[in-house]
C-alpha cells in the first residue's frame, strides 16, 4: 500500500474516531437514556467543548472528499510521488493535531 493510500486509510480511522469523541461528549451532557431514546424534544445546548468536537468533525467531513479523491487521482493516475506523499501525511498529522487543539479552544495553533 502507498503512503497516500495509507494515510487515507488513516484519516478514515481519525474520522470515525471523531464521530465517537462526539458521541461520547454529547451522551455525557444529555445521559444515556437520552441517546438509546426517542430523542423528541427540545435539548438544552451543548457544552462548548462538545461543540468544537461536532465544529472539529464537520471540518473534516469538509474537507475530507477532496483529499480523498485527490489521493485516488494521484494512485489511479500513476502519479504519486514523495510530494503527493509529503502532502498526504501533512494533511493527516495536522489533523490529528487539530481535533484537541479545537476542542481546548486553543487559539492560533489551530490554524
Amino acid at each position: 500500500m502507498t503512503i497516500g493510500l495509507m494515510m487515507a486509510a488513516w484519516t478514515l480511522v481519525l474520522a470515525f474516531a471523531q464521530i465517537l469523541l462526539f458521541d461520547i461528549a454529547r451522551t455525557s451532557q444529555y445521559g444515556l437514556k437520552w441517546n438509546t431514546g426517542p430523542r423528541d424534544g427540545e435539548m438544552p445546548p451543548l457544552s462548548a467543548r462538545a461543540e468544537r468536537l461536532k465544529r472539529a468533525q464537520d471540518n473534516l467531513f469538509e474537507t475530507l472528499p477532496l483529499f480523498l479523491g485527490a489521493v485516488l487521482i494521484a494512485h489511479v493516475a500513476d502519479k504519486e510521488s514523495e510530494i503527493t506523499a509529503l502532502g498526504a501525511q501533512i494533511y493527516f498529522w495536522a489533523r490529528v493535531a487539530y481535533v484537541p487543539l479545537y476542542a481546548w479552544g486553543v487559539r492560533h495553533l489551530r490554524s
